[in-house]
């Protein structure tokens, strides 16, 4: 009988000893999932305005948006166009925020181009018409 028992115990501590192996290798699957959507929630939104000024040392811009000046960090190849922008330009700047929606910093700029202000006016008639094209 002791012969007996001393392999069932031999057999049942070894179906212990895998049985918590294997409860732990999924739990370190599930925390690298975890963290992956971590990265997937954070969100990206375009705001438009004017540059007041760009500072290449500091990694900040601040610009103009809604009648207020915002300084604001930038990161990554946004931050090598800050030497570049000029005060009064239309930007648009692709800024990043956190999983709460909390603004984190800017990672593009986008200078906006200028409406043609000085395009030449349509010809007109001696008599202040346009001609019609036929």
């Amino acid at each position: 009988m002791k012969k007996f028992l001393l392999p069932l115990a031999l057999v049942l501590v070894a179906g212990v000893a895998v049985a918590q192996a294997a409860d732990t290798k999924p739990a370190a699957k599930a925390s690298t999932k975890t963290s992956a959507p971590a990265k997937a929630t954070t969100k990206t939104h375009v705001v438009e305005g004017e540059v007041v000024s760009a500072d290449a040392t500091a990694k900040t811009i601040t610009v103009k948006v809604a009648g207020e000046d915002k300084t604001v960090p930038v990161h990554g190849k946004a931050a090598a166009r800050l030497s570049s922008l000029k005060a009064g330009e239309k930007v648009a700047l692709t800024c990043v925020d956190n999983a709460k929606g909390e603004h984190q910093y800017v990672s593009g700029i986008k200078v906006e181009k200028a409406a043609a202000t000085t395009a030449a006016p349509a010809k007109t008639t001696a008599k202040g018409k346009k001609p019609s094209s036929k």
